[in-house]
């Protein structure tokens, strides 16, 4: 790898902010360079969200990802707005719980991942945020595992430390989609 650039995008309240900064973390663990570059509506829960990350082997010229290498979508306007912007041979995961939409492109590898669903079936409701981002580790290998669960308590609040543990079973679960 040496760079990475990823588009994070879907409604606000998704946490896909808080996905894209555990990627970050996790680069910076690994001794990368990153930035992560959030992007909202005026509306913020229930809005628009998105951010951009890159993660690199060599300094970073520009934050601002406009083809990115991978989008996690998780709901379909997102997907609507992004999938033409991804780079050919580039990475797609969506939500399938919430993203029905299947991409006509044949030049991109493409998962989908029930993943809202199945935080609710194992008790992590609003954590498929965190499945999306493992299963993408698991598909590319950006950063370490290592260095993913250790990024964890560096993303939760101080507000909500009592979630640090259901974020790493998040992790495990993505990682085995």
């Amino acid at each position: 790898m040496s760079t990475i650039e990823m588009t994070l995008a879907g409604f606000g309240g998704q946490g896909l902010l808080f996905a894209g900064k555990m990627m970050a973390y996790a680069g910076l663990i690994d001794g990368k360079e990153v930035s992560w570059m959030p992007s909202y509506g005026p509306e913020m829960r229930g809005g628009t969200a998105s951010c951009s990350v890159v993660v690199s082997d060599t300094a970073i010229g520009s934050p601002i990802v406009t083809e990115p290498d991978v989008l996690i979508a998780m709901n379909r306007p997102s997907f609507l707005k992004f999938i033409d912007a991804v780079k050919p041979g580039g990475t797609v995961i969506i939500d399938s719980t919430m993203v029905e939409d299947r991409p006509e492109r044949t030049d991109i590898n493409f998962f989908a991942v029930p993943a809202t669903d199945i935080a609710e079936e194992n008790g992590l409701k609003g954590l498929a945020n965190v499945i999306l981002v493992s299963k993408l580790n698991k598909e590319l290998g950006i950063v370490s595992d290592e260095s993913l669960k250790a990024a964890v308590p560096k993303c939760v609040s101080l507000r909500h430390q009592d979630m640090l543990e259901y974020n790493k079973q998040a992790l495990e679960i993505g990682a085995q989609q």
